[in-house]
């Protein structure tokens, strides 16, 4: 949603401007770059009134009310982790006698309690919030988008609402999951959207649907439900040379002629066991792209392409330009070139085995049959998983040293091309997905449900 803004107005009746709750779920994209606003309402200066990641990467709720601060709430905490979704929701109720009971802050279900600016509503104090103003979700209306994804996205008119209702602790696991199914009174004002995909359709029955007041919303399969990986952009090796531009959910790796090379781009998951498949998409036909996997010590290296000396021996990448796959810093005759513009290039994991196959437009290079098992027929054989460094790989691509602009699109499962949804799907053995070309029978994408499987 980098360019993208969600907006509609609220009724000129007034809903309750003393009482509502906001619940949604967040994936940051991008951090430590401005006010990303997830969501505002705004009528001129005066009057105006956001939920906001801030450039610290802290967040914060505010209420600016006849040109002066009427709420004003900063955590202290930080909220920097590009891998995960984070449930928030922010319950108001200015009747309360007590100040710490009018604006409460929940984060995956605990209440935040620590902050750095904590001014609260005074009581019976009217609010910006749910007033009849032109309400943004993803920009305060003409800039400060959110770099990231949305989700199962309330706004409640008239009742303040435990997170509880929202999001519930997993028996087995212990952590917050998402309540795909709410039962709540939405009051005239609450609405529902981003239930399902990219939906701005009012599930509460309110009919009190959002419009896309600029850029492209596009869905992804990634979820609160199931994470996939994407790349991340915490995880870079030469500042020397710039870091690297991300791009649609951090699935896109760019770069603009003359500048930020020898960029490599790891995923936010990585794995120590099952077997995975992903794939990425080069548009260029010089940007001597290679795709693959490493472990911690190549995720650190500073060289250009996975697999080049000082990456360590356990970093295995294919090369675009002639086929070859790099190892320690050697190379060696594998498959056919990828360099052509439009070209996708596939990478299927067998951890089980420590097994590895590259493919080209669905093609499996060197005879390869990732279905092999043990046998590994034309496999590259990789270390055991347990002797890295780490402990696991990550998977990733890489592009060095060139001159013309480019970008390198990857596909986790996420089920697009930058914003281009894949039009013709190949199957999926595991169900979860949805990727280019056939995945081999077994495989599946890195995500928490293909990391449980």
């Amino acid at each position: 949603m980098a360019s993208t803004k969600l907006q509609r107005t609220f009724t000129t009746d007034h809903g309750n401007v003393y009482k509502w709750t906001y619940s949604f779920w967040v994936k940051r994209s991008k951090i430590s770059s401005g006010d990303h606003a997830i969501t505002a309402v705004t009528y001129s200066g005066a009057y105006q009134s956001r939920i906001s990641f801030k450039s610290d990467d802290k967040l914060e709720i505010y209420d600016y009310r006849n040109n002066s601060y009427i709420l004003q709430k900063k955590t202290n905490r930080k909220f920097r982790d590009t891998s995960a979704w984070y449930h928030i929701v922010v319950s108001n109720d200015n009747t309360q006698a007590s100040a710490d009971d009018r604006t409460k802050i929940y984060i995956n279900g605990v209440q935040e309690t620590s902050f750095g600016t904590n001014n609260q509503y005074s009581q019976n104090q009217k609010t910006s919030f749910n007033d009849d103003y032109p309400n943004y979700i993803g920009s305060y209306g003409s800039g400060d988008y959110f770099d990231g994804s949305m989700s199962h996205f309330h706004f409640i008119d008239g009742t303040a609402y435990a997170p509880t209702e929202f999001g519930e602790t997993d028996s087995t696991t212990g952590e917050w999951k998402i309540k795909t199914n709410v039962s709540v009174t939405y009051g005239t004002n609450g609405f529902f959207i981003l239930k399902d995909g990219n939906s701005v359709t009012d599930q509460s029955g309110n009919s009190n649907n959002f419009t896309v007041g600029g850029g492209t919303l596009t869905k992804t399969e990634d979820s609160p439900s199931n994470v996939f990986a994407t790349l991340n952009p915490l995880v870079y090796h030469n500042t020397s040379y710039g870091l690297p531009h991300y791009q649609h959910g951090n699935t896109r790796l760019s770069w603009q002629n003359g500048e930020s090379h020898f960029m490599k781009a790891w995923s936010t998951l990585g794995a120590n066991k099952g077997k995975y498949y992903f794939e990425c998409k080069n548009y260029s036909t010089t940007n001597f792209s290679t795709i693959g996997i490493g472990d911690a010590t190549g995720a650190s290296s500073s060289n250009g392409y996975i697999g080049q000396g000082s990456d360590g021996a356990y970093t295995y990448g294919y090369y675009s330009d002639n086929g070859n796959y790099f190892n320690n810093g050697s190379s060696t005759a594998y498959g056919n070139a990828w360099d052509s513009s439009g070209a996708v290039a596939g990478c299927a994991v067998d951890l089980d085995n420590n097994k590895l196959y590259f493919s080209v437009n669905g093609v499996w290079q060197n005879s390869g049959d990732p279905t092999s098992g043990s046998t590994g027929t034309g496999a590259i054989s990789i270390a055991d998983p347990s002797t890295v460094n780490g402990g696991f790989y990550m998977f990733g691509v890489s592009r060095p040293n060139v001159g013309s602009n480019g970008y390198i699109d990857v596909n986790f499962g996420n089920g697009y091309w930058g914003s281009t949804q894949i039009s013709s799907a190949g199957t999926n053995a595991s169900g979860i997905g949805i990727f280019e070309y056939d995945v081999p029978t077994g495989y599946t994408a890195l995500s928490t449900k293909g990391l449980n499987l």
